[in-house]
Parts: structure tokens; sequence; C-alpha cells
């Protein structure tokens, strides 16, 4: 569509429709499905949120710009249409089935479209009718690229609250945390380790900081880097950190490698880095035979 258009332009002519028609468009969509199971407190809050999407549609026709899903008109619905298509997403309805309920909004405001212009020239209904298509296919592509982006970010979310739930931080001992790592080792994961580490060393005013990896795998080069740089800032924080679990893969990987960890305690098990978290604290350790009165 031409930037600049005189009236009574195709687009002006839908534009007015759609003010004119504001009311009864939003009264029969509130009927849809896509707005009757998303707005299921009220009808009349169906209603109204139908009329913001006509307002906006209006506005992108004024604007001549129905092609252009990046028009200011969706600016102020696009959140709208986020949440609607991410609802029904969570109402295990598929893509293609959003899709469709999305697509269902067409015919209602094309048969008011056509009782509107009634008499009209056949040539002119064709022309209107084309230019309502557009903008309503439009409007159809910014509900779904907006429910699919609010779709990543809910899966952004929970995966971080995932590796968050997968890196538990465990008081041992007073100043003595832990962090037992099971599974693979990416980046992400390794810099969640470092911020929880980091966070449970100044809440807990922890002196020793032990990284368990005794149920990793395996390490490549990125990783280790990532775990040479948590006990590193570790250490800045006033802690000393300690490495156990190591296995013989990941002992091998880490000297094929060339990574130097002279700088770094390790200890084969958790069981005996508490052991030297606690000799360096200060504290006994004393075996009790069996029998013995414990005291």
């Amino acid at each position: 569509m031409p930037e600049h258009e005189a009236d009574g332009t195709p687009t002006l002519e839908v534009r007015d429709f759609l003010r004119r028609r504001r009311e009864q468009i939003a009264q029969r969509w509130a009927d849809e499905p896509l707005f009757r199971t998303v707005f299921t407190v009220s009808r009349d809050e169906a209603v109204e949120a139908g009329k913001v999407i006509v307002d906006a549609l209006a506005q992108v026709a004024d604007s001549h710009r129905v092609e252009d899903p990046d028009a200011a008109g969706f600016t102020e619905v696009r959140e709208q249409l986020a949440r609607m298509g991410a609802a029904r997403s969570r109402a295990g309805l598929s893509t293609t089935q959003v899709s469709s309920e999305l697509a269902a909004l067409w015919p209602p405001v094309g048969n008011l479209l056509v009782a509107d212009l009634e008499e009209a020239p056949a040539e002119r209904l064709r022309e209107c009718s084309t230019t309502l298509s557009v903008l309503m296919g439009t409007l159809r592509l910014v509900a779904m690229q907006s429910a699919l982006n609010e779709g990543q970010a809910l899966i952004d979310r929970q995966r971080l609250q995932l590796l968050e739930v997968a890196t538990p931080v465990i008081k041992l001992w007073d100043g003595i945390v832990a962090v037992p790592l099971i599974g693979t080792l990416d980046s992400a994961r390794s810099q969640v380790v470092m911020e929880t580490l980091l966070n449970a060393i100044v809440d807990q005013h922890a002196r020793f900081a032990i990284l368990d990896i005794t149920g990793v795998p395996t390490v490549d080069s990125l990783v280790a880097q990532h775990l040479m740089k948590t006990v590193a800032a570790a250490r800045l924080m006033g802690a000393e950190c300690v490495v156990s679990g190591i296995r013989p893969a990941i002992a091998q990987t880490i000297v094929h490698l060339g990574l130097d960890l002279g700088t770094v305690k390790t200890r084969a098990s958790l069981a005996d880095a508490l052991g030297y978290c606690l000799h360096e604290l200060g504290a006994g350790i004393v075996n009790v035979p069996d029998g013995a009165v414990r005291r």
C-alpha cells in the first residue's frame, strides 16, 4: 500500500468501517473460542478486549500499513495478544490450533463488512474485503509472533529455575558450604553454579566452598575454565574453594587439555574435602571404635 493515499481509498474505508462497527465486532468476537475461553470471568471482559483490538486495527488502517506487523497500532495490543495465545497453548492447544482460532476472527468481521457495503460497487467491495483480509492476516501474524515469544520467554525462565534447582548449595558445617554437581555441565549451568555458590558464600559467611563433581561424567575445556573462574571468584570473596570427586576420565581430560590446576585444592571425595576443611578450621575429627561408648 502507498504510504499516502487520498480519502476514500480502501484502507480508509476499512478504518471507518472498523470504527463504526467497533461494538458489533467486539460482541461477535466475544463468542469466539479464542475470547470465550481466555476471558472466563465475564463476557464484558471479552468484549472490552475485543474493542481494544478493533481500535488497534483501525489505527493500523489509518496509517496505511496493513501488511506491516511492526505498525505502531499493534504496539498496544501485542502484549495482550501474546497472553491470549500463551493461555491457549497452556490449555493444550498446538500452534496450528491457536492459529486456527485466530483465523476464525475474520469471518464475523468480513460478514459485517459485506453487509455494510451491500450497495457499494462490486469492485469497491472486493478492494475493501481484500484490504481487511490482509489486515486480519497481519493481526494473526502479530498474535502468533507474540505468543511464540511469550512461550520462549516462559521456557527460558523455567530452564533457569531448573538449573537453580539442580544446583543446590548445602551447608555442611559452620563456615563450610558445598555444591554437589550431578549430570552434564554446560556453560549456562556453570554460570549458575558460580552465581549460586558466590551468593551462598556471602549469605553463610563461608570460609570454605566445596565443588563436588563426582556425579559429572565429563568436562570439556570451556566447563573446566568456568570451574577455574569459580574457584578464583570464591577466593576473591574470601573463601577457599576445594574441588572434589574428579574422576579418572576427567583427570585425563584436564591433563590432555593442558589446564593448570596447581593453585586449586583438590580431594578425591567429598568426605576428604570436608575433612580438609574441618582440619583447616581447627576442628578435630576422632574415629570412634566399634562398640565404644559415644559421649
